[in-house]
Parts: structure tokens; C-alpha cells; sequence
């Protein structure tokens, strides 16, 4: 059960397969174009319910509830070693060295 004023994560359906642009590749164009959207439940609902939510800009959306308190599970990828000598090379160069 989520409460309202909880921070959740809804989706919406945007297009749906037949909707999608022409010029989009073919195995894009057999999937629906989703939404996904997070920001604080304006009434208390469970898992899989229809909602309307707002964003932190104030924005108001419905959609279906997907997660309660979702996590940030974005990165900048695997450590790469090339990148720390070139931002070695990079600061040498600035500096005039």
C-alpha cells in the first residue's frame, strides 16, 4: 500500500504499436511507446493501480503504479582506464605543461 504524498514511479502507455512512426526501426515499431514517470501519489493505492501523481516541477500525470520509494539504479558505466589518461593528458595540456 502506498500512501498519498509518497514518492512512487508510474508508467502510461504514450503510443501504441500501431501508433508508432513510420521511420522508427521494425522491432521498435512492434512495441508501445511507454512513459515512465516519478513524483508524489496524490491518494493512496497499491501496486498495479490506475493513480495521478506530481512531479517535482508540479506537473500533474496518471498512470499505472509501479513502485513505491523506486531507487536510482542509473550509472556512468564501468571504470575504463583510457578515460583517467586522457583526463590526465587533458589537465597537462590546460595547465600548459
Amino acid at each position: 500500500m502506498a500512501n498519498k504524498g509518497e514518492w512512487v514511479q508510474i508508467s502510461s502507455r504514450v503510443l501504441s504499436a500501431d501508433q508508432r512512426a513510420p521511420q522508427v526501426p521494425e522491432d521498435t515499431s512492434r512495441t508501445p511507446l511507454v512513459m515512465w514517470v516519478k513524483g508524489y501519489l496524490l491518494e493512496e493505492a497499491e501496486i498495479g493501480d490506475e493513480v495521478t501523481i506530481e512531479t517535482v516541477t508540479g506537473r500533474q500525470t496518471s498512470g499505472k503504479l509501479v513502485e513505491i520509494q523506486p531507487k536510482f539504479t542509473h550509472s556512468f558505466g564501468d571504470y575504463i582506464p583510457e578515460i583517467t589518461e586522457i583526463h590526465k593528458m587533458l589537465a597537462s595540456e590546460l595547465k600548459g605543461e
